[in-house]
């Protein structure tokens, strides 16, 4: 518990040091110097008036979706900077449970707590993206938002005690951060509700789903409940938190959210993620020094894990999230959903990471393949997701995908051969960080031309059922004519 601890202040002594200058940078460049687009580099030329420069209450009548140049406010990047404890912790329990074997617990805890962090940011963003009014209130709320991401990250370690011990599921406190940050949400909802009187009943439908969801999540705080029973009710409650969005978009009208805004959040979002690869990068390294010293182990152990997560990060910008999700808004639960599975992948890798740490120390009560196996299967997740979510966005499989996909698994596999061959843990590092280099190669040589040749495809076919829509539309004036 003392190393869980300490590898804890590790991580938010250097999230203190470094993140506060990335989001400084990141708001800087977003909201006030020029923004990169197609057309080259446009600079803002809104006039600084007085409604531009007060936070006086206005009025969440919904924003432009069409908005040109829109970017995340510094308020979004403050918001995410609570998700980067809350990953860390996250994190570092779920590899302390595999390190000690107890596989179970870590996967349930971790799946647990992934969802609740992924999920309390999506609904904040998605919602920022259609109503963010950057007055007084909308701030407030959303402070008090940061306070429930603390609480729940705060309730991690005993959600994950509980688990393991196997009685019952303590989650109360992590339980109670997730109700703060969504009854703050409901307010958030019901306000553009009265404001929005064209999409009163999608905000409504919202509000609705998310009380009817933390009414469950209320009952789990004060009865003790078995685990089997608990997680019949977890899952049933996720249902509901899934099933609004749903309801609210599809069938009563939608909200105005941002295309080009939500890719480029679940980007920032994912990069805050990598950041747990960049952390286990460093313990792995540290765990390296402490036992060998200065050798070549741990060269290819700090070259491995950089060039894992900077492959990862490569990976996901192939994706044409933006220009889908513009032409086809449809298209974003899957995508939406989609994400979470991606960001927690790119989690669990760095957990996996840290795994690797316990592991060169000798520490973890695992073996060398189990270790590289806590590394190359979210790995894996993490590329399928890829892949099948870039087939879902575009509406075809492309076949170069499948060599990908076979190079991809083999480079994987090889990890794994080699720790079952005694090979150093380094040396598998090394080969594992390969797989996402396949995808990177095979899309820099080829697979952008097949995107290009998709995403024109895709284009003509938006187009058709566009003119099919609007002779459909017109028919029936004809006909009275």
């Amino acid at each position: 518990m003392a190393k869980q601890v300490a590898l804890f202040y590790f991580r938010v002594r250097i999230a203190e040091r470094w993140i506060p200058w990335l989001l400084a940078a990141l708001a800087l460049a977003g909201a006030l110097g020029p923004t990169i687009t197609n057309e080259g580099l446009v600079m803002k030329t809104t006039p600084a008036g007085s409604e531009t420069l007060h936070h006086h209450t206005r009025r969440m009548g919904g924003r432009d979706p069409h908005e040109a140049h829109r970017v995340a406010t510094p308020l979004e990047l403050l918001f995410d900077l609570t998700f980067v404890v809350s990953f860390g912790l996250a994190a570092s329990q779920f590899a302390h449970e595999l390190a000690e074997g107890h596989y179970a617990a870590a996967l349930i805890g971790f799946g647990f707590a992934s969802f609740a962090i992924c999920w309390a940011w999506v609904n904040f963003s998605w919602f920022s993206s259609a109503y963010d009014t950057d007055d007084w209130i909308f701030r407030l709320v959303t402070m008090v938002q940061m306070i429930g991401v603390l609480v729940l990250a705060i309730g991690l370690p005993r959600m994950f005690a509980s688990i393991e011990h196997g009685e019952h599921l303590d989650n109360s406190v992590m339980v109670l951060g997730y109700v703060i940050m969504r009854v703050a949400m409901v307010f958030q909802w019901l306000r553009a509700a009265r404001q929005d009187p064209a999409r009163h009943r999608a905000c409504l439908t919202y509000a609705v789903a998310i009380s009817i969801a933390q009414l469950g999540w209320v009952v789990l705080i004060f009865f003790d409940f078995s685990l089997g029973v608990t997680f019949i009710l977890v899952c049933t409650l996720v249902l509901i938190e899934l099933a609004g969005p749903v309801t609210a978009e599809r069938k009563d009208g939608g909200t105005p959210w941002h295309a080009h805004h939500i890719a480029e959040r679940h980007g920032l979002f994912a990069i805050i993620a990598l950041g747990e690869g960049i952390v286990g990068t460093l313990a792995t390294l540290s765990a390296v020094v402490e036992e060998q010293g200065w050798t070549t182990d741990a060269a290819l152990v700090c070259i491995a894990g950089i060039g894992l997560t900077f492959g990862m990060w490569w990976v996901y910008y192939i994706l044409p999230s933006a220009q889908i999700l513009e032409a086809h808004r449809n298209r974003s639960f899957v995508w939406g959903y989609g994400q979470m599975v991606i960001v927690g992948s790119i989690v669990a890798t760095g957990a996996g990471l840290h795994v690797a740490a316990y592991f060169i120390e000798h520490k973890a009560h695992i073996g060398a393949l189990a270790t590289v196996l806590c590394v190359a299967i979210p790995v894996s997740v993490y590329l399928g997701s890829i892949y099948a979510l870039y087939t879902y966005l575009v509406g075809r499989f492309d076949p170069f995908h499948a060599w990908l996909l076979i190079g991809t698994a083999t480079v994987a596999t090889l990890a794994v051969i080699a720790a079952f061959a005694g090979i150093d843990m380094a040396a598998c590092l090394v080969i594992l960080m390969l797989a996402p280099a396949v995808t990177v190669f095979g899309y820099e040589i080829l697979g952008h031309r097949h995107q290009a040749e998709a995403l024109v495809k895709e284009d003509a076919a938006t187009l058709i059922e566009h003119q099919r829509v609007h002779v459909d539309s017109s028919l029936p004036h004809t006909h009275r004519q």
